[in-house]
């Protein structure tokens, strides 16, 4: 199956969501889930979805919330990143997925320069929250607030450098191993064979997945 992690941005309450939270879900052999949210005012989500690696596709289902305060930092003149996965300057953070994956929250002062090392079998994307940044990686880039910038790399280990507008910038940054295997979807199942969705169908139909609420947290 998949993982997936979401970064909340809404207030908590007892059982709720703050913003700078992170969910971590891997679906693994197979979970019941949705996807409803019941904001309490104004509410930002970004969700990502990732493949596992081959090894690790039929592991047990896992959830994880991480709330803000127990994510590292990252702090530099101008510059503070929250790590919420993988490793940022010196600053690592605990794996929540079997897929090797970088996720930083940059925050940056006007002007300010951030730098990421990244291993050249990664691959991934920035996409800015706040303000303008510009890319120097394998390819120069300008990126304006809701634009995408993906990253490629070849050769060996990678730097990426961003330098935040004239007002500041914010950034999130994802990279990840790239897996190179085959993808089968159909429904809300992913495996890589046609008997790999049949399997799991019949699961989910015989009662026999977890839900996410059961899944110890």
């Amino acid at each position: 199956m998949s993982s997936k992690c979401s970064h909340e941005a809404r207030d908590r309450d007892e059982g709720l969501l703050r913003a700078g939270d992170v969910l971590w879900m891997t679906a693994g052999s197979g979970v019941v889930h949705n996807e409803d949210v019941e904001p309490l005012g104004k509410v930002r989500i970004l969700q990502l979805w990732t493949t596992l690696p081959s090894g690790s596709r039929w592991a047990p289902p896992r959830f994880a919330h991480v709330p803000l305060e127990q994510v590292p930092v990252r702090r530099e003149p101008g510059i503070e990143a929250h790590v919420y996965s993988g490793t940022s300057g010196a600053v690592h953070a605990a794996a929540h997925t079997y897929l090797p994956l970088t996720l930083v929250d940059v925050r940056l002062e006007a002007s300010a320069v951030f730098e990421q090392d990244l291993p050249s079998s990664y691959n991934g994307f920035l996409y800015p929250i706040d303000g303008e940044i510009v890319v120097d990686g394998p390819r120069r880039q300008r990126l304006a607030t809701g634009q995408i910038g993906w990253l490629e790399f070849g050769g060996r280990s990678t730097t990426v450098r961003l330098t935040a507008g004239t007002h500041g910038s914010r950034v999130m940054l994802y990279a990840g191993e790239r897996q190179n295997v085959p993808i089968v979807a159909h429904g809300p199942s992913v495996g890589e064979t046609r008997a790999d969705l049949a399997r799991v169908s019949r699961a989910y139909a015989e009662g026999r997945m977890p839900r996410v609420s059961e899944l110890r947290r």
